[in-house]
């Protein structure tokens, strides 16, 4: 059993063992427990300590999802083995895989270098996406253990900051298709959201209007960033903490962490053109917004970022709403937006 939980996950919670532990019961009714409260507490807690003795062996025989949390690799102040443990915490499929078969951090290297000189060619898609396919599992490790900067891994892995690669890591990372995704659950949501902040008033309706306004402009593109806007008044969050507007001759952004920044065209009829800037790097240019909020879901995922504290409630709307992932464990705030979306 523990190896059939490990296949799913590395560190199951509570409710998962307590999940397994009933669902064993209800299998084999001879093994429910007299006396315990459920039923089968006693099997929650012995698949407990079995899949700590079952990472255990997977660590010594150097599983790098478990190699990572090992204490000789830790700092001297989290010599604990719960201190900053990494694991996934977004409903990553494939937070540290395994190296394909017959590779090492060598050949894998090796790979990475050719990478580079594919990036200065021209019309080489198909080898680039090989290349950074085959290269997934060396770029993820590096990603979680050292937690490089976001110039330094760029200048490593040029070709993760492209639209199409973005789309292709987060796959790999989670199985679910980014952009497709995020914008057919933006469309669907997109007037019961509208429907559920026209009922608010005060200092919330001033600023729905004025988002609203916007809506003179009838691109899709356009709509869909409405709604982003919106949304984030209805969560009660500031749209200032995800979206920056760009003054004139504005080129540097030192103190954002991740954010959009957003150029309106002289044109009305236009959509704003949006950039990604994260660690004061513009990583992605010359987007609408919707899109850009798609695409920077896929760099935190390839990247390994935490969601800036301002704008949490947002970005776990577009994880488990709009990606559809880790839908059931959801904050108190988003699972009601959830419901109230679905009723």
């Amino acid at each position: 059993m523990a190896e059939t939980i490990f296949q799913y996950v590395a560190y199951p919670t509570s409710a998962q063992l307590a999940d397994v532990a009933k669902a064993l019961v209800q299998q084999h009714p001879c093994l429910k427990e007299l006396g315990s409260y459920n039923g089968c507490y006693g099997w929650q807690q012995r698949l407990k300590y079995k899949m700590g003795n079952y990472r255990s062996k997977l660590r010594g025989l150097g599983c790098p999802e478990l190699d990572v949390n090992s204490l000789k690799r830790k700092q001297a102040h989290e010599k604990t083995p719960s201190k900053n443990r990494k694991k996934p915490r977004k409903a990553e499929v494939n937070y540290l895989p395994l190296h394909p078969q017959g590779e090492t951090e060598e050949s894998l290297e090796k790979e990475r270098l050719e990478l580079l000189d594919e990036v200065k060619k021209r019309i080489n898609y198909r080898i680039i996406s090989e290349k950074m396919a085959k290269t997934f599992s060396n770029r993820k490790q590096k990603v979680v253990n050292l937690a490089p900067s976001v110039n330094d891994f760029r200048s490593r892995w040029p070709a993760l900051f492209d639209a199409a690669q973005i789309n292709d890591e987060f796959q790999r990372i989670t199985t679910v298709n980014l952009e497709t995704t995020f914008m057919a659950k933006l469309d669907q949501y997109s007037t019961r959201i509208m429907s559920l902040v026209s009922s608010k008033g005060g200092a919330a309706k001033i600023k729905i209007e004025r988002i609203r306004n916007m809506l003179q402009e009838s691109s899709v593109e356009t709509r869909r960033g409405v709604t982003i806007r919106c949304l984030m008044v209805y969560l009660k969050e500031k749209e200032e903490d995800l979206f920056r507007e760009q003054l004139d001759g504005e080129e540097q952004f030192p103190e954002e962490v991740v954010k959009i920044v957003v150029t309106r065209r002289a044109a009305v009829s236009l959509p704003a053109v949006a950039k990604i800037v994260i660690e004061g790097t513009a990583i992605l240019e010359d987007l609408d917004v919707p899109r850009a909020c798609a695409l920077m879901m896929g760099l935190i995922y390839a990247l390994n970022l935490s969601y800036p504290k301002q704008v949490k409630n947002t970005l776990e709307v577009f994880h488990k709403v709009f990606l559809e992932l880790d839908g059931l464990k959801a904050s108190p705030r988003v699972m009601s937006l959830k419901y109230k979306l679905l009723s």
